[in-house]
Protein backbone atom coordinates (compact mmCIF):
# COMPACT_ATOMS: atom_id res chain seq x y z
CA UNK A 1 0.00 0.00 0.00
CA UNK A 2 1.01 3.48 -0.59
CA UNK A 3 -0.65 6.82 0.96
CA UNK A 4 -2.18 8.83 -1.19
CA UNK A 5 -0.98 12.41 -1.69
CA UNK A 6 -3.72 15.53 -1.25
CA UNK A 7 -3.50 15.76 -5.21
CA UNK A 8 -4.75 12.01 -5.51
CA UNK A 9 -7.61 12.67 -2.75
CA UNK A 10 -10.49 14.01 -5.73
CA UNK A 11 -11.45 16.75 -3.02
CA UNK A 12 -13.60 19.21 -4.15
CA UNK A 13 -13.43 22.89 -4.09
CA UNK A 14 -16.01 25.18 -1.99
CA UNK A 15 -18.07 26.57 -5.10
CA UNK A 16 -18.58 23.04 -6.08
CA UNK A 17 -19.21 21.54 -1.78
CA UNK A 18 -22.35 24.37 -2.00
CA UNK A 19 -24.18 22.42 -4.74
CA UNK A 20 -23.52 19.14 -3.77
CA UNK A 21 -26.19 17.28 -2.31
CA UNK A 22 -26.47 17.39 1.49
CA UNK A 23 -28.03 14.67 4.01
CA UNK A 24 -31.26 16.06 5.34
CA UNK A 25 -29.41 16.86 8.67
CA UNK A 26 -29.06 20.04 10.63
CA UNK A 27 -26.45 20.18 13.65
CA UNK A 28 -27.43 22.83 16.37
CA UNK A 29 -25.00 23.61 18.80
CA UNK A 30 -25.54 24.95 21.83
CA UNK A 31 -23.24 27.06 24.49
CA UNK A 32 -20.64 25.02 23.20
CA UNK A 33 -17.30 26.51 24.80
CA UNK A 34 -14.18 25.53 23.01
CA UNK A 35 -14.01 26.56 19.71
CA UNK A 36 -11.73 23.42 19.22
CA UNK A 37 -14.85 21.87 19.44
CA UNK A 38 -16.72 23.98 17.05
CA UNK A 39 -13.95 24.07 14.66
CA UNK A 40 -14.10 20.29 14.70
CA UNK A 41 -17.77 19.93 13.96
CA UNK A 42 -17.65 22.26 11.33
CA UNK A 43 -14.68 20.02 9.76
CA UNK A 44 -16.75 16.92 10.37
CA UNK A 45 -19.79 18.18 9.05
CA UNK A 46 -18.00 18.79 5.95
CA UNK A 47 -16.85 15.38 5.78
CA UNK A 48 -20.43 14.53 5.68
CA UNK A 49 -22.38 16.45 3.84
CA UNK A 50 -24.53 18.23 6.67
CA UNK A 51 -26.47 20.97 5.29
CA UNK A 52 -26.47 23.34 8.25
CA UNK A 53 -25.08 24.22 11.77
CA UNK A 54 -26.74 26.44 14.04
CA UNK A 55 -24.21 27.97 16.52
CA UNK A 56 -26.75 28.87 19.83
CA UNK A 57 -26.16 30.47 23.01
CA UNK A 58 -22.46 31.25 24.14
CA UNK A 59 -21.47 29.24 20.83
CA UNK A 60 -18.73 31.24 19.39
CA UNK A 61 -19.16 32.64 15.48
CA UNK A 62 -16.49 32.60 12.84
CA UNK A 63 -14.80 34.34 11.78
CA UNK A 64 -11.91 33.40 14.96
CA UNK A 65 -8.57 31.98 14.41
CA UNK A 66 -8.78 29.09 16.97
CA UNK A 67 -12.17 27.91 15.22
CA UNK A 68 -10.40 28.01 11.83
CA UNK A 69 -7.42 26.07 13.84
CA UNK A 70 -9.34 22.77 13.64
CA UNK A 71 -11.77 23.78 11.02
CA UNK A 72 -9.50 24.29 8.64
CA UNK A 73 -11.51 26.16 6.11
CA UNK A 74 -14.98 24.03 6.57
CA UNK A 75 -16.50 27.44 7.75
CA UNK A 76 -16.43 28.58 4.27
CA UNK A 77 -17.98 25.40 3.00
CA UNK A 78 -20.72 24.01 5.53
CA UNK A 79 -23.44 26.76 5.69
CA UNK A 80 -23.91 27.80 9.19
CA UNK A 81 -26.35 30.86 11.22
CA UNK A 82 -25.77 32.12 14.65
CA UNK A 83 -29.10 31.95 16.46
CA UNK A 84 -29.32 33.06 19.99
CA UNK A 85 -32.09 31.09 21.50
CA UNK A 86 -32.02 27.53 20.85
CA UNK A 87 -35.66 27.03 21.84
CA UNK A 88 -37.22 29.43 19.32
CA UNK A 89 -35.15 27.83 17.04
CA UNK A 90 -36.37 24.22 17.87
CA UNK A 91 -39.72 25.37 17.89
CA UNK A 92 -39.07 26.98 14.38
CA UNK A 93 -37.33 23.72 13.31
CA UNK A 94 -40.30 21.47 14.44
CA UNK A 95 -42.51 24.00 12.87
CA UNK A 96 -41.42 23.17 9.45
CA UNK A 97 -41.64 19.50 10.07
CA UNK A 98 -38.19 18.82 11.09
CA UNK A 99 -37.68 16.02 13.55
CA UNK A 100 -35.58 16.96 16.43
CA UNK A 101 -32.80 14.79 18.17
CA UNK A 102 -31.04 15.61 21.36
CA UNK A 103 -27.41 14.26 21.71
CA UNK A 104 -27.84 12.79 25.58
CA UNK A 105 -28.34 10.40 27.98
CA UNK A 106 -31.97 10.49 29.21
CA UNK A 107 -34.85 8.09 30.70
CA UNK A 108 -35.50 5.93 27.66
CA UNK A 109 -33.22 7.19 25.12
CA UNK A 110 -32.64 5.21 22.04
CA UNK A 111 -29.00 4.01 21.45
CA UNK A 112 -27.71 5.15 18.12
CA UNK A 113 -27.52 1.47 16.15
CA UNK A 114 -31.23 1.46 17.24
CA UNK A 115 -32.38 4.69 15.98
CA UNK A 116 -33.78 4.26 12.21
CA UNK A 117 -34.00 6.98 10.06
CA UNK A 118 -37.32 7.67 8.31
CA UNK A 119 -36.90 8.00 4.67
CA UNK A 120 -37.70 11.40 3.43
CA UNK A 121 -37.37 13.15 6.93
CA UNK A 122 -35.23 16.10 7.72
CA UNK A 123 -33.67 16.16 11.28
CA UNK A 124 -31.96 18.44 13.45
CA UNK A 125 -29.52 17.16 16.17
CA UNK A 126 -28.51 18.89 19.17
CA UNK A 127 -25.09 19.13 20.74
CA UNK A 128 -25.36 21.07 23.89
CA UNK A 129 -22.70 22.18 26.69
CA UNK A 130 -19.23 20.24 27.17
CA UNK A 131 -20.20 20.12 31.30
CA UNK A 132 -23.68 20.58 31.32
CA UNK A 133 -24.68 18.66 28.46
CA UNK A 134 -28.02 19.18 26.19
CA UNK A 135 -30.25 22.08 28.32
CA UNK A 136 -33.71 19.86 29.93
CA UNK A 137 -35.79 22.52 27.88
CA UNK A 138 -34.30 21.53 25.21
CA UNK A 139 -34.52 17.37 25.53
CA UNK A 140 -38.48 18.05 26.63
CA UNK A 141 -39.25 19.58 23.23
CA UNK A 142 -37.16 16.73 21.47
CA UNK A 143 -39.13 13.93 19.14
CA UNK A 144 -35.69 11.96 19.82
CA UNK A 145 -33.45 11.13 22.95
CA UNK A 146 -30.10 9.70 21.11
CA UNK A 147 -27.25 8.21 23.15
CA UNK A 148 -24.18 6.67 22.19
CA UNK A 149 -23.53 3.73 24.07
CA UNK A 150 -20.56 3.82 26.18
CA UNK A 151 -19.19 0.43 28.24
CA UNK A 152 -16.07 1.24 29.85
CA UNK A 153 -15.58 3.86 33.38
CA UNK A 154 -16.68 7.36 31.52
CA UNK A 155 -19.89 8.28 31.14
CA UNK A 156 -18.99 10.87 28.47
CA UNK A 157 -17.37 11.52 25.29
CA UNK A 158 -16.11 15.02 23.64
CA UNK A 159 -18.18 16.84 21.77
CA UNK A 160 -16.04 16.29 18.46
CA UNK A 161 -15.56 13.11 19.32
CA UNK A 162 -19.18 12.73 19.82
CA UNK A 163 -20.37 14.79 16.59
CA UNK A 164 -18.25 12.34 14.81
CA UNK A 165 -19.62 9.17 15.65
CA UNK A 166 -23.43 10.29 15.72
CA UNK A 167 -22.87 12.08 12.06
CA UNK A 168 -20.95 9.06 10.74
CA UNK A 169 -24.14 6.46 12.15
CA UNK A 170 -26.30 8.83 10.42
CA UNK A 171 -24.61 9.42 7.30
CA UNK A 172 -24.69 5.74 6.51
CA UNK A 173 -28.21 5.14 7.21
CA UNK A 174 -28.97 8.42 5.06
CA UNK A 175 -26.79 7.44 2.52
CA UNK A 176 -28.46 4.20 1.86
Amino acid sequence: MRKLKNSELGRIEVEEFKKVAKIPLIIILDNIRSLNNIGSVFRTSDAFLVEKIYLCGITAKPPHKEIHKTALGATESVDWEYVEDALKLIHELRDNQIKIASIEQTENSTLLQDFTIEPGQKYAIIFGNEVKGVQQKHVSVSDYCIEIPQYGTKHSLNISVSCGIVLWDLFKKMKL
